[in-house]
């Protein structure tokens, strides 16, 4: 039972900064890439803003986490490792230098930045399709806990597909902590197609439920605190003139 605990303060750490990176970044970057486009491309291209700004928050994000991953994969997989991150880190800084913590940087960009555009799109859309095609009233009607039902399943659908597009680099940034000295391409050939799919389903049942959960937490935070929390998009007006006009 022991074993199953190894790396927990690593993993608690890095993925804290990460996510507080990533939530933090994304609302600064959506609002930087919404003021180049303007009010109707904002709108226009929606799901685009969304990727472009999860992209570049989880670019930023990812750089926190690394070196706090490296420690917990290799506190999980090496045998003889001390469980220690306080023994763990400076082991890794004397036997490979501060590079050695970035290793992995390349394929947890792979894993992450993919995982994370479809975290936010998927998430944004999915709440603008639930409000439009499944809620039988206007959000400002919708009492805080029926809102906050919707992101949590909004959510859970996010992370499914989180899951799925992740996988596989997963995987390789698991193998190659495992192995001193192997690139991404070498550790994905030796897993091969099957290898890189391994575990699908619980880490679907697992990343589902924790994408829902952060959604959650996130949005009753700004609840609590009683901060904006935009409805989802609407057509801006002058655009709707433009199409009413395009149509006469």
């Amino acid at each position: 039972m022991r074993g199953l605990g190894k790396g927990w303060a690593p993993t608690a750490i890095g993925y804290s900064l990460q996510g507080l990176g990533k939530f933090g970044f994304y609302e600064v970057f959506k609002k930087i890439y919404s003021g180049m486009l303007g009010e109707e491309l904002s709108y226009t291209w929606r799901t685009s803003l969304y990727l472009a700004a999860s992209a570049s928050a989880e670019f930023f994000a990812d750089i926190a986490l690394c070196p706090l991953e490296a420690c917990k994969v290799r506190i999980q997989t090496q045998p003889g490792c001390s469980p220690y991150l306080r023994k763990v880190f400076p082991q890794i800084l004397k036997d490979e230098g501060i590079m050695g913590f970035y290793k992995g940087i390349s394929p947890l960009w792979m894993r992450q930045i993919p995982y994370t555009m479809m975290k936010f799109a998927c998430f944004e859309r999915t709440v603008e399709a639930i409000y439009k095609h499944v809620v039988p009233k206007p959000r400002d009607e919708c009492s805080k806990s029926e809102q906050l039902i919707v992101t949590f399943a909004a959510g859970y659908i996010a992370g499914v597909f989180c899951a799925i597009v992740s996988h596989p680099a997963d995987t390789v940034v698991s193998k190659l902590n495992q192995e001193k000295g192997s690139t991404a391409i070498e550790a994905a050939k030796k897993l091969g197609m099957k290898g890189l799919w391994k575990g699908l389903t619980p880490r679907i049942i697992m990343i589902g439920t924790l994408t829902a959960l952060q959604w959650f937490i996130y949005d009753a935070v700004k609840v609590w605190l009683r901060l904006p929390r935009p409805p989802p998009p609407q057509m801006p007006e002058s655009l709707k003139k433009k199409l009413e006009e395009k149509q006469k």
